[in-house]
């Protein structure tokens, strides 16, 4: 019994000494915090003594500090050696797991979005899913750090996933197949003579990736004056700060891009340099209820300093900061340790970035294509033809009705990336004519 009193006791100094090192924490009654650290140790001593069997010393204090982390935040958790060690490489760009980027909401562990070509998304996981259970353990009273170790596992082995999903009845189950998760950070492609940047995350490989797309891009194309950029930002749970303040630095000439604030409004402010790669063309974002964090940081500052139109729907609404801090060979901890504002001083926290053309995603079913087809005179059987076209008008209309076809497959397969071409082709038209 003694050892045990001695273990609390060293446990409680040891606690209440860092603490004495806050200034701010100096200022509150030290009694107070002696006899609440003190009912710690008293709880801890009979867990020890009179629990209905042996508990590890190592993980109850674990479970105490995972639990007063918790309770801060969603965001805010104990990281074991291990999960710490894989978030160290998740940054990276290669992981292994399922795909998803998940949080915590009420106890339940909900999807902030599934990652682009990774086991999940091609399952069916969609953003805003609640994942109940996980081969039938129940995700309802774990840690997020307990739940994502449990959805990890073997590549190759599969995981069932019981999901409630908003607008169905009746919970969905969906078999995911684990495998090594190595992410493209960012693809570039042109279409109709625009840049079109897919960034799913923001990791040590976007700038290289899209500075190596752009270069690859224009050497294939020749393009060396594209119309105008659109920034695909759906589906992006975001990453380091350090990279979207890049990734936003590309289109800014001056301007602060973020600033953050700590619990005593003090901190940081991130100034863009000079250099946009669109050369002032016209920018798109699109952005969905997937797209968070870095993502949102993006979209903030390019909406605010009115350089490009944010189009899609509202965002996530994650507008903290959340500093990793290692604890020597016992993990780290993720602390919630600012809050972040954008160029006009606006909180994201809880509100999400409105888009400037709301406009929710809509595939074409092939039904509703049927229906809304349309004739002219030149479909009707035996119609005349024109006889005052020359070759060249001929060859024309052909390359003119080839477009046509493109432009309408794409607005079925993706409206939200059909509108936004539409919106840069009408504004070049438009930079053109001025």
């Amino acid at each position: 019994m003694s050892h045990l009193i001695s273990k609390y006791l060293g446990i409680i100094l040891f606690i209440l000494g860092c603490s004495m090192l806050n200034p701010v924490h100096s200022k509150e009654n030290k009694r107070e915090t002696y006899e609440q650290l003190d009912l710690f140790g008293q709880v801890f001593d009979l867990i020890k003594s009179k629990y209905v069997q042996e508990v590890q010393s190592k993980e109850l204090i674990e479970a105490a500090i995972n639990g007063m982390l918790s309770s801060l935040d969603p965001h805010s958790g104990f990281l074991v050696p291990k999960s710490y060690d894989d978030m160290q490489v998740d940054t990276k760009g290669s992981f292994g797991g399922l795909g998803i980027e998940v949080t915590q909401q009420d106890g339940f562990v909900k999807v902030v979005s599934p990652m682009d070509d990774t086991p999940a998304y091609k399952a069916g996981v969609l953003a805003g899913d609640f994942i109940t259970f996980v081969d039938d353990k129940p995700m309802l009273g774990l840690t997020l750090s307990e739940a994502v170790e449990i959805m990890r596992g073997p590549v190759g082995s599969s995981v069932k996933l019981t999901i409630v999903r908003e607008g169905l009845e009746d919970p969905i189950e969906v078999e995911v197949t684990r495998d090594v998760i190595k992410l493209t950070a960012a693809k570039v492609r042109i279409d109709n003579d625009i840049v079109i940047m897919r960034v799913t995350t923001f990791n040590e490989q976007t700038i290289p990736n899209l500075e190596d797309g752009m270069k690859a891009t224009m050497e294939k194309t020749g393009i060396n004056e594209p119309k105008g950029f659109i920034l695909d930002l759906r589906n992006n749970p975001g990453g380091l700060l350090s990279v979207a303040i890049s990734v936003t630095d590309l289109f800014l000439d001056q301007g602060e891009i973020v600033s953050t604030r700590d619990r005593e409004g003090k901190g940081e402010r991130y100034k863009a340099s000079k250099g946009d790669i669109a050369k002032g063309k016209p920018v798109v974002i699109l952005i969905n209820a997937g797209s968070a964090s870095a993502s949102e940081i993006v979209a903030g500052a390019l909406q605010d300093h009115q350089r490009a139109i944010v189009l899609g729907t509202k965002s996530f609404g994650k507008g903290s900061v959340q500093s990793v801090l290692p604890m020597g060979q016992s993990g780290g901890i993720r602390l919630t340790t600012a809050r972040y504002y954008t160029p006009s001083g606006r909180s994201i926290q809880a509100l999400g970035v409105t888009p400037d053309v709301f406009l929710e995603f809509k595939k074409v079913e092939e039904k509703e294509e049927e229906k809304r087809k349309t004739f002219s005179e030149a479909d009707l059987e035996g119609a005349l033809s024109n006889d005052s076209l020359t070759d060249s008008e001929k060859e024309m209309l052909r390359k003119e009705e080839l477009s046509f076809q493109e432009t309408k497959k794409r607005r079925d397969k993706d409206n939200q990336l059909a509108h936004a071409i539409d919106l840069i082709q009408g504004l070049s038209v438009l930079s053109v004519k001025e």
